[in-house]
């Protein structure tokens, strides 16, 4: 290795010297191709070698690579072929994610493990939106980087932070995202479904979202962020704090109910007075034994905030609009259905037939029991 580095020293050193512009890029190439032949062999002062070459032939081309399109090509392969290499030289990785051109800075940006957070920070602080993407799709990003990249607030950065799973986010920085939320719909479905997002930051969130944005929100929502960003929804939809009934009133609701259906006291007077009362464990319970399905069924379509799927178990129950109306409602702790929400569901339920809601309420349960 000794000849062969003497001989890359007087090559690079003749290319800079009196070489064309075209023998430096091509002097570049091999360079960069003979480090990557040998790259895993190389000791430590082997690499700082080739890094010391590299720079100064980089910075010769980046005089030229502002108006040289070729130079521009060459570099940014360069920086494509060194950004997955665990030992790429550190300066030369350095100086290729500080180019302001993005085609020679993303890859680098996006993938080489050589640049540490200070280096992240500080490019975050500095460059373009587009270098600032590049940063936020790295496949781990630390809080102290996030914070840099989410104070610049460029809103497809805080998406694209947001959604990255490897991404670690502050409270901080969850705080600007929730800011940039208000006027941001995907931002704020993103940031919601989260799970590290403090609760406390997701009834903020949910606070200032709009019914739209509530919606997807659940509809999007992992199992086990299912109960909290529901019971978070009905808290603030009224704007002040209040609770939906949780899942420790299911089983005795089911006992009454039960006791009731035995006795022969279980109808609709019965289901219409728990759902006026907004007793939603009974609710759930009476309409699932009313409608001949199960809890199991029933609770995820009261849950969810579309009226479409509770209007099922009722319809096949035999329900009046007005029971129905009740059930509706009862899904919240407080408040009341628009008047356009109603008329909606209400032309729904109208339309929807007997026979199809029992024949979507047993495909239902063999998915329940299936999965």
């Amino acid at each position: 290795m000794p000849n062969v580095s003497l001989s890359i020293v007087d090559e690079v050193e003749a290319a800079i010297k009196i070489g064309s512009a075209e023998k430096r890029l091509d002097t570049v190439k091999r360079v960069t191709d003979l480090f990557l032949l040998s790259a895993g062999s190389l000791n430590s002062e082997q690499i700082d070698l080739f890094d010391e070459v590299l720079e100064r032939l980089i910075k010769t081309i980046e005089i030229r690579a502002i108006a040289d399109i070729s130079a521009r090509i060459a570099l940014a392969e360069m920086s494509a072929q060194l950004a997955p290499v665990a030992q790429a030289p550190r300066n030369v990785i350095r100086r290729l994610a500080r180019n302001d051109e993005i085609s020679v800075a993303a890859p680098v940006l996006a993938e080489s493990a050589r640049l540490s957070d200070e280096d992240l920070v500080e490019i975050a602080g500095t460059k373009s939106e587009a270098h600032l993407l590049a940063i936020s799709s790295r496949w781990w990003l630390k809080e102290i980087v996030t914070d840099a990249l989410l104070a610049r607030r460029y809103p497809s950065v805080s998406r694209r932070i947001i959604k990255n799973p490897g991404a670690r986010v502050s409270a901080a920085g969850f705080a600007v995202a929730i800011a940039q939320a208000e006027s941001d719909p995907e931002l704020a479905v993103e940031t919601g479904i989260r799970v590290d997002l403090p609760s406390e930051l997701r009834r903020e969130l949910l606070r200032h979202a709009t019914e739209a944005v509530r919606s997807r929100l659940l509809s999007r929502a992992p199992p086990h962020l299912f109960e909290e960003i529901r019971d978070a929804i009905a808290s603030v939809s009224a704007g002040v704090d209040r609770e939906m009934s949780g899942a420790h009133d299911l089983p005795a609701a089911k006992r009454l109910v039960l006791s009731l259906s035995a006795k022969g006291e279980l109808n609709e007077a019965a289901l219409f007075g728990f759902a006026r009362q907004r007793k939603y464990g009974e609710t759930v319970a009476a309409l699932a034994e009313l409608s001949r399905s199960t809890i199991e069924v029933v609770r995820p379509l009261m849950q969810s905030l579309r009226d479409d799927g509770v209007l099922v178990p009722c319809k096949a129950a035999g329900l009046r609009w007005e029971t129905v109306h009740a059930v509706l409602e009862s899904r919240f702790a407080t408040g009341s259905m628009a008047p356009r929400e109603l008329a909606i569901a209400k032309g729904r339920f109208v339309k929807l037939t007997a026979e199809d809601a029992n024949r979507l309420l047993r495909f239902w349960q063999v998915k329940s029991t299936v999965s």
